[in-house]
């Protein structure tokens, strides 16, 4: 699979599981929305208080497995490297990842105060495989 067509499939998809690396080597999972940015990263909100965050500043590798809104469906992975963006650089990425994943806030204000009460950062996936492009 091309990493355009994966880039289209996460714009439709926003359901994921985003891996991670524990400090063993064992894999860590989380049930994330997903997005995309302007540059056509995989990006996820977080809490930096998240293990998930926690694993990615110790090791950048991740990947996500985006699934179908009926989950019995297509899906792909995408892995890459992650980079953290924390608040306040952050703040603008988020309001960006919640129109591409939710449309709209009613108050941005509010948003933006949430996402500096909850300690939100944003996980951006630098996208460098993608797949499958097959079923088995």
């Amino acid at each position: 699979m091309q990493l355009d067509d994966a880039r289209n499939f996460i714009r439709d998809h926003s359901r994921a599981l985003l891996a991670t690396l524990r400090a063993d080597g064992t894999p860590q999972m989380s049930p994330v929305l997903i997005g995309l940015d302007t540059e056509g990263n995989a990006v996820v909100s977080s809490r930096e208080t998240a293990i998930k965050v926690h694993n990615l500043r110790r090791n950048p590798r991740a990947w996500a497995c985006v699934l179908s809104e009926g989950f019995y469906g297509p899906w792909i992975q995408v892995e890459g490297n992650a980079q953290i963006l924390s608040l306040p650089e952050a703040m603008e990425p988020l309001v960006a990842y919640y129109r591409a994943v939710a449309g709209e806030h009613p108050d941005w204000d509010d948003y933006r105060a949430a996402m500096r009460l909850d300690q939100r950062c944003l996980i951006r996936l630098l996208l460098t495989r993608a797949g499958p492009d097959h079923q088995g």
